[in-house]
Order: C-alpha cells, then sequence, then structure tokens
C-alpha cells in the first residue's frame, strides 16, 4: 500500500527514506489573505530547488509541488493571470504555505513523487483535470495470447511494460497492435484452440466477431490457425514491447499513406490517429527497454546549497545515487576526503555485488522507473556524467551513449 489518506492535520513530511543525510528544516508563511501569503513567500521563500506543500484552513495538507527555483514558483501562483485556472483555485483554498529545500532539481523530483504517493493531497489527486494513472501493458493470458493493459503489473504475463501514463493511449495503441499483429481481443472465458490440436468431436464453431472475416485476427476461437503460425505473431508482439521491432509503424504509415492516395480521407484520419498512439507507445516502450539494459550507474548530482536545519549557512552537498535497471536504489554522500573515499568504495562495492539480495539496505523504488527515464530524456547530456565504480570484485563496465566504457576508481 502506497499511501495512508488521513484527514488530521498536517505536521510535517517527515523524513526523506532516501535521503536523511541532510535533513532540511522546514518553512512555514500563513496568511488570512493571498496578499499575506504573497508577501511572506517573497521574503522567506529561497532561490533554490525544493519542495512544497499548501494547507488548507484546517490545517490539511491540499498540494504537493516540486520546482528548481522554490522562491518564482511559488510567487507564480499569485499572478492575476492564474487566479481562474487551478493555481487559483489552490490559492484561495490556502491559508498556509510549507517548503523544503533540496540539493538539486532531481532531488526535488523524487522527493515530490514519495509525498504524493504518501499524503495524496486533494489538488494533486482529484483536482488535476484528466489525471493519468499508472497503467500496464502486457502479452498472455494463454493459450492464445494477446495484448491487454492492467492497472497492476501482471505477474502472469510474458511480457510486461510499464508503468505507464495515459490510460486511453495506452488502450488505443493495444487495440491497434492486437489487429496488426492479428491477435485476439476476445474475453479470456472465450475457449480456443488451434487446428494442429486433436479434437474429441467434429463440431462446427463460430467465431464471435468479425474480426477473422476481415482478417484482422487469426481466429484460435474457432481453430482457424496453427499453434506456430499464432506464437509467431505474439513473438512479433514481444519484440515490439522489447523495442526491437518497429514494423507495426511503417505499416500503419503505409496504410495511411495508401488510403489518402486513393482520397478516403475519414480512413486516413483514424489511421493518423492509430499512428500517433502507436508511436508513443513506442517512444515508451524504447525508454523503458534502454533504462532496464543501459541505466545501471552511479548518476552524480551537484548539490546546490540547502540551508541547514539549525544554522544560518548554506551547506553545498553532491549526492551519487545509485541506479539499477532504471531504478532508484539508494544514494550516498560524495566522499570529500580519502577516509569518505573508502567507506564510499565498500558501500558502492556492496550495492554492486549485492543486486538486490535479501537483508541489503539498497530497495529497488518501481514507482521511480518512469521518473528517471523520463528525466534521462529530457536531460541527454546527464548520462555523459554518469560511471559504474571499479572494483576488484566487480569487472562490469557500462557504456556511454557515445561508446566510450567509463570505470571510476572511488
Amino acid at each position: 500500500m502506497d499511501a495512508v489518506l488521513t484527514e488530521s492535520p498536517f505536521a510535517d513530511f517527515g523524513e526523506d527514506a532516501l535521503w536523511p543525510f541532510a535533513r532540511t528544516a522546514l518553512s512555514r508563511v500563513e496568511g488570512e489573505s493571498a496578499d499575506q501569503l504573497r508577501s511572506g513567500t517573497r521574503q522567506f521563500a529561497p532561490r533554490v530547488p525544493g519542495v512544497y506543500g499548501m494547507l488548507d484552513p484546517l490545517g490539511r495538507l491540499i498540494y504537493v509541488g516540486k520546482s528548481k527555483n522554490l522562491r518564482s514558483r511559488l510567487l507564480s501562483y499569485f499572478l492575476p493571470k492564474c487566479e481562474d485556472d487551478k493555481s487559483g483555485r489552490i490559492v484561495q483554498s490556502t491559508c498556509a504555505i510549507v517548503w523544503e529545500p533540496q540539493p538539486s532539481e532531481f532531488a526535488a523530483l523524487l522527493r515530490e513523487q514519495f509525498l504524493i504517493r504518501t499524503f495524496q493531497p486533494r489538488f494533486n489527486v482529484q483536482g488535476m483535470p484528466r489525471r493519468q494513472q499508472a497503467i500496464y501493458v502486457c502479452l498472455g493470458r494463454g493459450p492464445a495470447e494477446q495484448l491487454y493493459t492492467a492497472r497492476r503489473r501482471d505477474s502472469g504475463a510474458m511480457c510486461t511494460i510499464g508503468p505507464l501514463f495515459g490510460a486511453g493511449r495506452a488502450n488505443h495503441a493495444v487495440e491497434v497492435l492486437n489487429r496488426i499483429f492479428r491477435l485476439r481481443d476476445c474475453s479470456v472465458k472465450q475457449p480456443c484452440s488451434f487446428t494442429d490440436q486433436l479434437q474429441l468431436f467434429d463440431i462446427e464453431l463460430r467465431p464471435g466477431c468479425i474480426r477473422l472475416e476481415i482478417q484482422s485476427c487469426l481466429g484460435p476461437c474457432i481453430s482457424a490457425c496453427s499453434r506456430s503460425a499464432y506464437d509467431q505473431q505474439v513473438a512479433r508482439a514481444e519484440l515490439f514491447l522489447q523495442g526491437k521491432d518497429d514494423s507495426p509503424l511503417d505499416e500503419i504509415r503505409n496504410s495511411m499513406e495508401q488510403a489518402a492516395t486513393h482520397m478516403h480521407f475519414e480512413q486516413a484520419a483514424r489511421l493518423r490517429e492509430d499512428l500517433r498512439v502507436v508511436s508513443w507507445l513506442s517512444r515508451r516502450v524504447t525508454d523503458l527497454a534502454q533504462a532496464r539494459e543501459q541505466y545501471t550507474f552511479v548518476y552524480p548530482v551537484t548539490g546546490m546549497g540547502v540551508r541547514r536545519a539549525a544554522g544560518t549557512g548554506q551547506s553545498k552537498q553532491d549526492i551519487w545515487y545509485l541506479i539499477r535497471r532504471g531504478l532508484v536504489e539508494g544514494a550516498v554522500a560524495a566522499p570529500r576526503n580519502p577516509e569518505q573515499r573508502r567507506r564510499t568504495r565498500q558501500v558502492l562495492r556492496q550495492w554492486l555485488d549485492g543486486d538486490n539480495r535479501i537483508g541489503t539496505q539498497f530497495t529497488p523504488r518501481q514507482e521511480t522507473l518512469a521518473l528517471v527515464t523520463s528525466w534521462f530524456r529530457n536531460h541527454r547530456s546527464e548520462l555523459k556524467q554518469t560511471f559504474l565504480p571499479g572494483s576488484q570484485s566487480s569487472s562490469r563496465r557500462r557504456h556511454h551513449p557515445a561508446g566510450q566504457a567509463v570505470i571510476v576508481k572511488v
């Protein structure tokens, strides 16, 4: 269970399980009007990355956000143009603003994700129009496998991609791909058999839909294909979900061009929409496949200066995030002297060689996969900063997109 929904007054964001070493004080401004909140924000909010929360008159947390510049982001809520949109509705319900500085924008993203999953503020959940919930695209449900979507990871599926965000696009893409690969999309209760299976009785079967007649399904419901022929199409679908086959895009594109050539413009418009959703899924599949295959490294992030909890000075702390197969598993402080380097070397060796063994301090956070892939998709230059620490117990090497292998002696 990811969160506990409570109506009790908000007290604190709580400890950051990923980065508890540099806990900062939670700052707060209160006001009976938007002008008072704006004045307090302008006076006290720092120009550093961080997360923030809005509290209603009953002291409940109603919204959580993040920014790489807390002061600028919070002041943007009080602009005149924001009065009628979601930002204006949040400010109208707010009597206090709290914020917590973070060492970097990446740290703020991780912290925001954790806080939303923990507190589930109403403006993050109910107040967000067309809220996108996580969804998985799966291949399974034998004996005649099909592509389908699920809200949770299906352990019984032969291949699962996710989490993705955009249920409407995912469902549309699955419908199109089942048609392209000629896989069934009927209920799991529908019995299926194949021409190379022995039948005790010669019973005339009837299809439950017209997909066999229009040649968009191989028809396992009436034994219209062999097991091997169906498995061949299932293998194609699996390759697509692994990011190794983009032929469906070419097929849709060619059909759209033919429809436009013959002046079937309505059909071309439908195919254009099919191409849009399948292209979206293809990009997500490629990102996730790349993350699982290549994103195992240490990601060093330079701190931007975080105010200490007890003191007035600024502390600049660099953090090394431990990422395996696209999932954030932990974080350590960047070493600053020989003794710290020795201790850090031991921690990284334990992380590299542990590979998620039971009892280790490194826990894969499944919800961070989409965040990590999105971050490196939008900040590709950051991949050049990543490395695998060299150690005598590990001979693994990671190659950057440019092709050079990077091993760093800690």
